[in-house]
């Protein structure tokens, strides 16, 4: 005979963590991590120099600031470069209005610029324009500075009408120039055109412009080479990263112990990078990629799991974010979660302790209470069978959707 007291639970069925243990034992190759960090600190010291050298070409230091920015290398010399655009900002400018200087040398200017925080003026594009305000159409033969006005035009501000209509201009012609083109250019317009390179995370991105720079006939070898192995050296530092998280993972059980809920743990560090991809911030990728399954795990007893007659006491005890409350909590599961969640809260806290920065984890802390509250009244609407008007709907999703609560995440891990 059936059990007629069987829970029912709005079990969503999420597929399931497609990584399995592939990532617990990478191997690490020391000899080749010794090569890689050899070549790096020398080519270093070799593109230091050339970025610091006095006598060159204004455009020139502009143009290698981008190309140290696109291949991924910039991090290393963060100050040196503010240090350079502060002063190439006084004396750039004027020289961009040289009719020598044609949309490709204008583009890059104005992209370094904004990228870097500096109020660069978007009427160097004017004198690209005709009398009635239009890109001129003998600027479509110029491929390169086609492509650079595009993603140039991304920098824009609201009411910066020249760089609406930049977009406008550059996006109608560039899709029939790629097909026009070289292999190499209509791959890098197509990339382009699928999304702007600092709309992307910066890792890929660097990854798709070595590809491309190498094609290059104006590229570099320095830095090439120096890109080539800085990715390679900082792959090998992610790949023990990866290791670490998915031991823990592994060590804590989740999966078994959580087996409604979405298991992403090597997605999670993919995030991570996307926010903060410098090696320095190793600790902060750790932080955030543990935090953010939480985010899920939560998110799912909630959605996916959760019974709303339980839920108003896992809220209660997320509100008081205290070990005393579990045993208030009155299925398993939410206690499983409940200590879970304290437990890395109290790790994350004692990680960033000797940097002084424990305070930060609290801000998190707090910010996850409004996650779950927010949570809780949306089961309410559910449970009543209510139909919130978009400004309550608006109210609440913006903590439902974790943007804040995120926020104070990563700011635990920065410097």
């Amino acid at each position: 005979m059936a059990d007629t007291n069987e829970v029912i639970r709005p079990l969503f069925n999420f597929p399931p963590d497609i990584w399995g243990d592939r990532f617990l034992s990478l191997p690490f190759n020391k000899s080749e991590f010794e090569l890689y960090s050899k070549q790096v600190e020398a080519l270093k010291e070799t593109v230091k120099d050339m970025l610091m050298v006095s006598e060159s070409d204004p455009l020139e230091k502009i143009y290698l600031i981008n190309s140290l920015y696109r291949l991924g290398v910039s991090y290393h010399f963060e100050n040196e470069i503010e240090n350079q655009l502060s002063q190439l900002f006084i004396t750039v400018p004027p020289l961009l209005d040289d009719k020598e200087c044609d949309l490709h040398i204008v583009a890059i200017t104005f992209q370094v610029f904004r990228l870097h925080g500096f109020k660069m003026p978007c009427g160097v594009f004017s004198k690209f324009q005709d009398g009635d305000g239009k890109f001129k159409e003998s600027m479509i033969a110029n491929i390169k500075g086609m492509i650079s006005l595009y993603e140039a035009s991304y920098f824009k501000m609201k009411g910066e009408v020249i760089l609406d209509e930049a977009l406008a201009f550059t996006t109608k012609h560039l899709g029939s120039l790629a097909n026009q083109s070289s292999l190499h250019f209509r791959e890098y317009i197509e990339n382009a055109l699928f999304r702007p390179y600092h709309h992307s995370m910066q890792r890929y991105e660097a990854r798709q412009y070595i590809y491309f720079y190498e094609k290059d006939e104006s590229k570099n070898d320095v830095l090439l080479k120096f890109a080539k192995y800085d990715f390679n050296l900082v792959q090998l530092l992610y790949q023990q990263e990866l290791c670490v998280l998915t031991s823990w993972y592994k060590e804590l059980s989740l999966k078994s112990k959580l087996p409604y809920a979405r298991h992403r743990i090597v997605e999670s560090l993919f995030y991570s990078l996307g926010v903060y991809f410098e090696p320095r911030y190793a600790v902060g990728r750790n932080i955030l990629a543990k935090l953010t399954c939480l985010i899920g795990f939560v998110d799912d007893a909630y959605e996916a799991y959760g019974l709303y007659e339980e839920l108003q006491y896992f809220t209660d005890a997320m509100l008081r974010f205290d070990i005393t409350a579990m045993d208030e909590l009155p299925a398993d599961y939410q206690k499983i979660l409940y200590e879970i969640m304290l437990n890395v809260h109290d790790e994350v806290e004692n990680q960033v302790r000797k940097e002084g920065r424990s305070f930060s984890v609290s801000y998190a802390e707090n910010e996850f209470k409004k996650f779950a509250k927010a949570h809780q009244v949306e089961a309410q609407w559910k449970h009543e069978g209510h139909m919130p008007t978009f400004d309550e709907y608006l109210e609440n999703g913006a903590y439902t959707v974790a943007s804040l609560l995120a926020m104070t995440q990563i700011m635990i891990g920065m410097e």
